[in-house]
């Protein structure tokens, strides 16, 4: 890991400082709220993200506002972990745990089709072509409300027990190519290595959810996400010969049927839901011509670790027997992607009153099974992990029908930045009072 430049000189953390209130009672004493200067300034950051999105692992710019600002706070910054991640360290004024929250950087490769004053013109290259880049999935917001935490808890470290580790991710997407990249190797290069939190939080904003509102799932949350591909190998010959050779792509419609028995009949889905699915199929060139190979591709979701090696071990079985009992050959290769996501049921039992006071009991929901994955999800693997959504679709429309996110027309209330914001915040007065408990 290598440091930034020596901090930015006092002036200027005075300047922002000029942002934070100090802590103030709401419905409950011991819920910290932010002042609207505060709100305007995450409001201000989350545009200027939204207006300058970049790819995973390109995220140059976004890490050194990110890194800038949190210099401005006094924070202890390093830079240049899984190539463009950057971590602070918040050393509080008094003795208590260590806890780590998080927020993701990159954007994703599609052109904005909103008609906000911020909309994003940027483009990148992806797969070796030049495409529009969008904050289409909510890391803008998912950064400035970590930064206008940040801002507040340095302004009142005095008041915080214990230490903060702030942790900017990239490639939450998934790395391009071959790259490596995102929590994994975030975790590889060391972070959790010197000082390893007895807690990790992160908030998810989702269109699903209307503004405010906090979705939360104690134990498995998002399934497990992980790629596979099998060659399926036959011989060729001649359309009106099949007799002459093996044919790849009957045999390969036996695997894909084959396939959807191993969730239905082979795995134990009482423990939890699963799914196979397959995307690509491709062999051929000719309409009378059998060809050598297939190929296929798919995805594996999951919500069990078990169930995860057992689907492993009897897709590989599946396929490869199905292939030699038509005399051809299936070459299977799982690609291992993100885990299940998973939150501590005493972390999350512990930490619900909290959820509760920023955002209002009413709109603290008890979430679905979903099957959609985040590397939250490595964090979670080696420290007890709380991971909540909140929502972002405006007040008096239909949640369950606006854009999704991924799509172009992704929208986000930023009146939801004020709610996550003070979650961040409560988290890290609120954990010390339950630490070493779950």
């Amino acid at each position: 890991m290598r440091t930034l430049a020596p901090l930015f000189a006092l002036s200027k953390a005075a300047l922002l400082a000029a942002f934070i209130s100090q802590p103030t009672a709401a419905a409950n004493e011991h819920t910290v709220r932010i002042s609207p200067q505060l709100e305007q300034q995450v409001i201000a950051w989350r545009r200027d993200f939204h207006q300058h999105p970049e790819l995973s692992n390109r995220e140059f710019r976004t890490a050194r506002v990110v890194a800038e600002q949190l210099e401005a706070f006094g924070l202890e910054v390093q830079t240049g972990i899984a190539h463009t991640g950057v971590v602070a360290m918040l050393r509080g004024g008094q003795p208590g745990p260590t806890i780590a929250l998080r927020a993701d950087m990159d954007a994703l490769p599609v052109v904005e089709q909103t008609d906000v004053p911020f909309k994003s013109t940027a483009v990148g290259e992806y797969r070796g072509d030049e495409v529009g880049v969008m904050h289409a999935c909510g890391h803008d917001l998912h950064m400035a409300m970590l930064l206008g935490a940040a801002e507040y808890l340095a302004k009142n470290k005095a008041d915080v027990k214990g230490n903060v580790m702030f942790i900017f991710q990239p490639a939450e997407e998934g790395a391009p190519g071959d790259e490596e990249g995102g929590a994994e190797l975030m975790l590889k290069e060391g972070l959790f290595a010197d000082i390893k939190p007895e807690a990790v939080f992160g908030i998810h904003v989702m269109s699903p959810f209307n503004t405010g509102e906090i979705g939360y799932r104690s134990g498995p949350f998002m399934a497990s996400s992980d790629r596979f591909h099998i060659n399926v190998k036959g011989q060729q010959t001649h359309g009106s010969r099949p007799w002459g050779g093996v044919d790849p792509i009957v045999t390969a419609a036996q695997i894909i049927n084959n396939v959807q028995t191993l969730v239905s009949r082979q795995i134990n889905i009482t423990k939890a839901p699963a799914v196979v699915s397959f995307g690509i199929v491709e062999g051929g060139v000719r309409n009378n011509i059998i060809p050598d190979e297939v190929y296929l591709e798919g995805t594996i979701r999951n919500f069990d670790m078990d169930n995860r090696a057992e689907i492993f071990n009897r897709l590989r079985t599946t396929a490869e027997h199905t292939a030699k009992s038509a005399g051809a050959i299936a070459d299977v290769h799982i690609h291992e992607g993100y885990p299940v996501t998973y939150n501590n049921p005493t972390l999350t039992m512990n930490m619900l009153p909290t959820l509760e006071r920023v955002a209002g009991s009413d709109k603290v929901k008890e979430s679905e099974l979903v099957s959609g994955s985040e590397d939250f999800s490595f964090y979670a693997l080696e420290t007890p992990g709380l991971f909540v959504f909140l929502g972002i679709t405006p007040p008096g429309q239909n949640a369950a029908e606006a854009p999704s996110n991924h799509s172009p027309f992704f929208y986000a209330d930023e009146d939801a930045l004020k709610t996550g914001t003070e979650l961040y915040i409560n988290w890290v007065f609120d954990y010390p009072k339950v630490a070493n408990t779950h």
